[in-house]
């Protein structure tokens, strides 16, 4: 199974696990993602869903990753073994099918080589922040933005904007702003395998503005979104948009608690709590677009902002902590919605930094304990000041 002295497997995988594997592939449009790794191709886009249903192409591309596994070895070195192991216990992780865990574990292998390489640069101050492994870690970069990013309308909506702020009048700005320290924010959520990013960004800057007008911090039901505004363009788990999200919640009257309507992270019929509602909006306003100094306004003086980010890239994915600066980053191309509740300047490197602190949904145990701090007064890096706004309470 194993040659000695590399640790690597070759060829000699068991025949039903390599057709397991071929097939998978085929039928979920991996293929090109596999020959990738096994053999550095990059193949042009295939719509592999429709094509696999043809003899000919079926033939083609049995001998296509036939060739890779014959010919290439997978890079499963031994001596990552107890890393591998480590993984897959930490974050529960288990494969039914024996081909399936060889595949996660390819992927697995390179995002670790990312992370090492990154971290690499890190120590040589190229980049200002560094990366970990953590539970997406088996997932190729396709996977992961199709099934996490779901900052997205269905198109299908009559919002309107909410009120813009034309004032330009200069106003007192503090040097830092955190509102975890205020009682604004509840604990870090984590949205799981569910394309609602939106629901948490929307429920988040909600919980702040019932906070400040109430003084009482209520944990609101994602999942009432995500079931329930569907007639105002948002898709469940399959993304939706934080205005949209403003519009039901004041439409509607209210949302219910966390307690009442608990997250399910899958898409099931509304059933509203008419009596369970913790919140309620009047509308939202919208922050000029591009604007770092009237998001900067808002947060500082209005409380926690939701936003949309291009969090695309894998250096998000994996970011555990430091200033996050992407120079490849759009700030038009937005596909994740998360929560500005502060921001500060860091001045442990030699070049000090100014930062927004970003509440984000994927559990306490990514980035800096839930958060990343991004790149502020930077061109709007990332997009962070494309599409903020806020309820009205």
């Amino acid at each position: 199974m194993v040659s000695e002295g590399t640790g690597k497997v070759y060829s000699n995988i068991k025949p039903a696990a390599l057709l397991s594997l071929i097939y998978t592939l085929l039928v979920s449009g991996l293929l090109g993602v596999a020959c990738e790794i096994c053999c550095g191709i990059v193949q042009a886009p295939l719509d592999l869903k429709h094509l696999h249903k043809h003899r000919m192409f079926n033939f083609l591309a049995i001998v296509l990753v036939a060739t890779c596994v014959v010919a290439y070895p997978f890079d499963t070195s031994s001596y990552l073994d107890d890393e591998w192991a480590t993984f897959k216990t930490t974050f529960k992780k288990n494969y039914e099918k024996e081909s399936e865990e060889y595949f996660r574990r390819l992927v697995w292998e390179k995002n670790h080589l990312f992370v090492l390489a990154h971290n690499s640069a890190a120590k040589q101050k190229k980049v200002h922040y560094t990366v970990a492994m953590n539970k997406y870690g088996d997932l190729t970069h396709k996977e992961f933005v199709e099934i996490m990013n779901g900052y997205k309308g269905s198109g299908k909506t009559s919002l309107k904007s909410g009120s813009v702020d034309s004032d330009d009048t200069l106003v007192y700005l503090p040097k830092t702003v955190d509102w975890r320290n205020e009682g604004y924010v509840t604990p870090v959520k984590d949205q799981a395998e569910c394309g609602s990013c939106y629901a948490f960004s929307s429920t988040g800057s909600l919980e702040g503005q019932h906070f400040r007008k109430t003084g009482k911090l209520v944990s609101l039901s994602e999942q009432n979104i995500i079931d329930c505004s569907g007639p105002e363009g948002n898709n469940g788990c399959n993304g939706g948009l934080m205005d949209q999200a403003f519009q039901y919640i004041r439409l509607n009257g209210g949302i219910d608690t966390e307690d009442v309507y608990p997250y399910e992270a899958v898409t099931r019929d509304c059933r509203f709590v008419k009596n369970g509602t913790g919140a309620t909006d009047i509308g939202f306003h919208d922050i000029e677009s591009g604007s770092e100094y009237k998001l900067q306004k808002a947060v500082a003086h209005i409380g926690p902002v939701s936003v949309a980010i291009d969090a695309s890239d894998v250096q998000f994915r994996f970011y555990k902590s430091g200033v996050y600066y992407n120079s490849e980053c759009s700030d038009e191309n937005l596909d994740h919605g998360v929560l500005v509740v502060g921001y500060g300047v860091d001045e442990k490197d030699e070049s000090v930094t100014d930062y927004w602190l970003v509440k984000n949904s994927w559990g306490a145990t990514w980035g800096e304990e839930g958060y990343i701090k991004m790149a502020r007064n930077m061109d709007n890096n990332c997009g962070i000041a494309t599409k903020a706004s806020y309820p009205l309470v």
